[in-house]
Protein backbone atom coordinates (compact mmCIF):
# COMPACT_ATOMS: atom_id res chain seq x y z
CA UNK A 1 0.00 0.00 0.00
CA UNK A 2 1.30 3.45 -0.90
CA UNK A 3 0.86 6.09 1.75
CA UNK A 4 0.65 9.62 0.43
CA UNK A 5 2.33 12.26 2.57
CA UNK A 6 1.45 15.90 2.04
CA UNK A 7 3.50 18.57 3.81
CA UNK A 8 4.87 15.98 6.25
CA UNK A 9 1.40 14.56 7.01
CA UNK A 10 -0.38 11.40 5.94
CA UNK A 11 -3.60 11.89 4.03
CA UNK A 12 -6.66 11.34 6.25
CA UNK A 13 -7.75 8.34 4.19
CA UNK A 14 -4.32 6.74 4.59
CA UNK A 15 -4.70 7.09 8.35
CA UNK A 16 -8.11 5.39 8.08
CA UNK A 17 -6.75 2.73 5.74
CA UNK A 18 -5.33 0.69 8.60
CA UNK A 19 -7.83 -1.67 10.27
CA UNK A 20 -6.18 -1.31 13.69
CA UNK A 21 -6.53 2.48 13.60
CA UNK A 22 -10.13 2.18 12.40
CA UNK A 23 -10.87 -0.13 15.32
CA UNK A 24 -9.29 2.29 17.79
CA UNK A 25 -11.46 5.08 16.36
CA UNK A 26 -14.56 2.87 16.69
CA UNK A 27 -13.71 2.27 20.35
CA UNK A 28 -13.25 5.99 20.98
CA UNK A 29 -16.46 6.85 19.14
CA UNK A 30 -18.42 4.28 21.18
CA UNK A 31 -16.94 4.97 24.60
CA UNK A 32 -16.00 8.64 24.38
CA UNK A 33 -12.74 8.37 26.27
CA UNK A 34 -10.52 5.39 27.01
CA UNK A 35 -7.21 4.86 28.72
CA UNK A 36 -4.25 3.77 26.62
CA UNK A 37 -4.15 0.51 28.59
CA UNK A 38 -7.81 -0.27 27.87
CA UNK A 39 -7.32 0.41 24.16
CA UNK A 40 -4.16 -1.69 24.18
CA UNK A 41 -5.85 -4.69 25.83
CA UNK A 42 -8.72 -4.73 23.32
CA UNK A 43 -6.59 -4.15 20.22
CA UNK A 44 -3.87 -6.61 21.28
CA UNK A 45 -6.50 -9.29 21.84
CA UNK A 46 -8.37 -8.62 18.58
CA UNK A 47 -5.36 -8.14 16.29
CA UNK A 48 -2.59 -10.05 18.06
CA UNK A 49 -0.20 -7.08 18.02
CA UNK A 50 2.20 -5.87 20.70
CA UNK A 51 1.72 -2.97 23.09
CA UNK A 52 4.42 -0.91 21.30
CA UNK A 53 2.55 -1.44 18.02
CA UNK A 54 -0.67 -0.16 19.63
CA UNK A 55 1.24 2.86 20.95
CA UNK A 56 2.51 3.56 17.43
CA UNK A 57 -1.06 3.53 16.06
CA UNK A 58 -2.20 5.85 18.84
CA UNK A 59 0.67 8.21 17.98
CA UNK A 60 -0.36 8.27 14.29
CA UNK A 61 -3.97 9.04 15.29
CA UNK A 62 -2.81 11.88 17.59
CA UNK A 63 -0.38 13.40 15.09
CA UNK A 64 -2.95 13.44 12.29
CA UNK A 65 -5.85 14.94 14.20
CA UNK A 66 -7.95 11.82 14.81
CA UNK A 67 -7.38 11.48 18.56
CA UNK A 68 -6.56 13.65 21.52
CA UNK A 69 -4.80 12.58 24.68
CA UNK A 70 -4.83 14.02 28.17
CA UNK A 71 -3.02 12.85 31.26
CA UNK A 72 -5.02 11.89 34.33
CA UNK A 73 -2.65 10.88 37.07
CA UNK A 74 -0.57 8.04 35.64
CA UNK A 75 -3.08 7.28 32.89
CA UNK A 76 -3.26 8.72 29.38
CA UNK A 77 -6.87 9.13 28.27
CA UNK A 78 -7.66 9.15 24.55
CA UNK A 79 -10.70 10.68 22.90
CA UNK A 80 -11.87 11.11 19.33
CA UNK A 81 -10.74 14.39 17.75
CA UNK A 82 -13.30 15.60 15.18
CA UNK A 83 -10.64 17.23 12.98
CA UNK A 84 -9.44 14.01 11.35
CA UNK A 85 -12.86 12.62 10.46
CA UNK A 86 -13.86 16.09 9.23
CA UNK A 87 -10.83 16.16 6.90
CA UNK A 88 -11.75 12.73 5.52
CA UNK A 89 -15.37 13.81 5.02
CA UNK A 90 -14.30 17.00 3.23
CA UNK A 91 -12.20 14.96 0.85
CA UNK A 92 -15.09 12.52 0.19
CA UNK A 93 -17.79 15.21 -0.24
CA UNK A 94 -17.28 15.69 -4.02
CA UNK A 95 -17.90 11.96 -4.50
CA UNK A 96 -21.20 11.84 -2.58
CA UNK A 97 -23.11 12.43 -5.82
CA UNK A 98 -22.24 8.88 -6.81
CA UNK A 99 -23.97 7.20 -3.87
CA UNK A 100 -26.37 9.65 -2.20
CA UNK A 101 -29.04 9.51 -4.94
CA UNK A 102 -28.93 5.71 -4.80
CA UNK A 103 -29.27 5.74 -1.02
CA UNK A 104 -32.18 8.22 -1.30
CA UNK A 105 -33.84 5.93 -3.85
CA UNK A 106 -33.34 2.95 -1.56
CA UNK A 107 -34.92 4.89 1.31
CA UNK A 108 -37.91 5.72 -0.89
CA UNK A 109 -38.35 2.07 -1.93
CA UNK A 110 -38.09 0.88 1.67
CA UNK A 111 -40.71 3.44 2.75
CA UNK A 112 -43.02 2.34 -0.09
CA UNK A 113 -42.69 -1.30 0.94
CA UNK A 114 -43.34 -0.47 4.58
CA UNK A 115 -46.41 1.60 3.63
CA UNK A 116 -47.69 -1.16 1.35
CA UNK A 117 -47.38 -3.76 4.12
CA UNK A 118 -49.06 -1.43 6.62
CA UNK A 119 -51.97 -0.73 4.27
CA UNK A 120 -52.37 -4.44 3.49
CA UNK A 121 -52.47 -5.24 7.20
CA UNK A 122 -55.02 -2.47 7.80
CA UNK A 123 -57.23 -3.74 4.94
CA UNK A 124 -56.99 -7.29 6.24
CA UNK A 125 -57.80 -6.15 9.76
CA UNK A 126 -60.84 -4.14 8.63
CA UNK A 127 -62.16 -7.07 6.54
CA UNK A 128 -61.86 -9.36 9.54
CA UNK A 129 -59.09 -11.68 8.44
CA UNK A 130 -55.34 -11.73 8.64
CA UNK A 131 -53.27 -10.91 5.60
CA UNK A 132 -51.82 -14.05 4.14
CA UNK A 133 -50.57 -15.52 0.89
CA UNK A 134 -54.10 -15.70 -0.58
CA UNK A 135 -54.96 -12.11 0.40
CA UNK A 136 -55.29 -9.93 -2.74
CA UNK A 137 -53.96 -6.91 -0.81
CA UNK A 138 -50.72 -8.78 -0.22
CA UNK A 139 -50.62 -10.26 -3.73
CA UNK A 140 -50.74 -6.91 -5.51
CA UNK A 141 -49.14 -6.87 -8.98
CA UNK A 142 -45.37 -7.12 -8.77
CA UNK A 143 -43.77 -3.97 -10.18
CA UNK A 144 -40.10 -4.58 -9.48
CA UNK A 145 -37.89 -4.60 -12.58
CA UNK A 146 -36.01 -7.66 -13.74
CA UNK A 147 -32.92 -8.54 -11.65
CA UNK A 148 -30.02 -6.21 -12.39
CA UNK A 149 -32.31 -3.53 -13.86
CA UNK A 150 -32.59 -0.31 -11.82
CA UNK A 151 -36.13 0.86 -10.99
CA UNK A 152 -37.20 3.44 -13.58
CA UNK A 153 -38.96 5.69 -11.08
CA UNK A 154 -35.91 6.09 -8.87
CA UNK A 155 -33.00 6.15 -11.29
CA UNK A 156 -32.53 9.28 -13.39
CA UNK A 157 -31.80 8.73 -17.07
CA UNK A 158 -29.08 11.36 -17.00
CA UNK A 159 -26.88 12.48 -14.17
CA UNK A 160 -25.89 16.10 -13.87
CA UNK A 161 -22.15 16.43 -13.59
CA UNK A 162 -20.97 18.85 -10.92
Amino acid sequence: MTVRVEHGRMHALDVLGDPVRRRILELLADDGELGAGEIGEIVQQEFGISQPAVSQHLRVLREHGFATVRPEGRRRLYALDPRGPREAREWLTPFERFWLPKLDALGTELARGKRSRRLAAERAESSGHAAGPTDPAVNAPHTDPAPGTPPAATTPTTEKET
